[in-house]
């Protein structure tokens, strides 16, 4: 700051100077000259305060910079340690994985032949499995042939319970049909019953034939006419003629031999009328005499003395659900 105001002072003492030993015109020269020192001094100075002004923005920033290079040597240092620890931690790692790796090394080459062996029981236990993976393989083809097999038998039984269930309807509107037609003979010797899906007509001797004898009287020629009309339209239906006695013996000089002689005549003489009075095919009528074997009631011999007519629906169709 002293230089500067040396600088200001200074042309004012030459002014003052070349005033006083110059003529006017070097005076003149003198102060233009001074003037222009002024000016050049002016300039000077500003330069001087604009260095100052970035002498001291440049302090300032030496001085955050130094700060800021602190900071950084601060932290060199913790990296620095930082870095050290991790090398001495991946020195130590490393030397155990060189452990390790030369303790496989050696369990490796001592354990070859127990590889080799869990090797071979690896494959044996391989097939093994795959066997039974065959094995469960088959069984469940096996399970799917059963299993489709049995949808179709039960495909099938269902179509035969419906069959079944169709035909036992059938018979049962024939029962209520015969028994309508015989209505005036039912507690007189005749009784109409479905058991297992057959038709039952009961009728005792004494409402068809005279004792000991197989022609068929008047009485009983209207009833069997009755119960052939009521099923001659039964296209599907087998019908049987069972002749049974009781356990008298037959007299000497009748025309019968025996009790199966006179059952089957009986059965016969039945069988015939069905058939002539009314349109029933002799292919689906049969006689059968079966004796004093198959009684109803043996305290009561008039009971067993009877004809049994058997209404049985034809079973063609169900035989061949069963076999199919």
């Amino acid at each position: 700051m002293r230089s500067t105001r040396s600088i200001r002072t200074a042309p004012l003492l030459l002014t003052v100077l070349l005033v006083a030993c110059v003529p006017a015109r070097k005076y003149e020269e003198a102060n233009t000259r001074a003037t222009t020192m002024q000016a050049e001094v002016d300039a000077a100075n500003t330069k001087a305060r604009d260095a100052q002004a970035a002498l001291d923005e440049l302090r300032a920033g030496t001085e955050e910079t130094q700060k800021r290079l602190t900071r950084l040597q601060q932290d060199t240092t913790i990296l620095g340690t930082s870095l050290r620890q991790m090398t001495g931690q991946y020195d130590k790692i490393n030397s155990l994985n060189n452990e390790l790796l030369e303790k496989y090394n050696k369990l490796l080459a001592g354990d070859r032949s127990e590889n080799r062996k869990l090797l071979t029981d690896l494959e044996a236990l391989r097939l093994e499995l795959m066997n039974k993976e065959d094995s469960v393989n088959a069984l469940g083809r096996r399970v799917s042939e059963k299993q489709a097999a049995l949808a179709e038998r039960e495909a099938k039984l269902a179509e035969l319970q419906a069959e079944l269930a169709a035909k036992d309807t059938a018979m049962k509107a024939l029962k209520d049909r015969v028994s309508a037609a015989l209505t005036g003979f039912e507690g007189k010797g005749l009784t109409v019953e479905q058991r297992n899906g057959r038709i039952y007509v009961s009728m005792e001797n004494k409402l068809l034939f005279p004792s000991g004898s197989a022609v068929v009287d008047a009485k009983g020629k209207d009833a069997l006419t009755k119960l052939a009309k009521a099923i001659e339209n039964e296209k599907d239906l087998s019908i049987l003629v069972e002749g049974h006695t009781d356990t008298d013996k037959i007299q000497g000089g009748s025309t019968y031999k025996d009790n199966w002689d006179l059952s089957v005549m009986r059965a016969t003489s039945v069988e015939r009328i069905l058939q002539e009075s009314s349109a029933i095919d002799p292919t689906r009528i049969t006689a059968a005499g079966r004796g004093e074997y198959i009684p109803l009631d043996a305290a009561d011999k008039a009971k067993n003395r009877r004809i049994e007519v058997i209404l049985s629906p034809d079973l063609q169709e169900l035989y061949k659900l069963v076999k199919e």
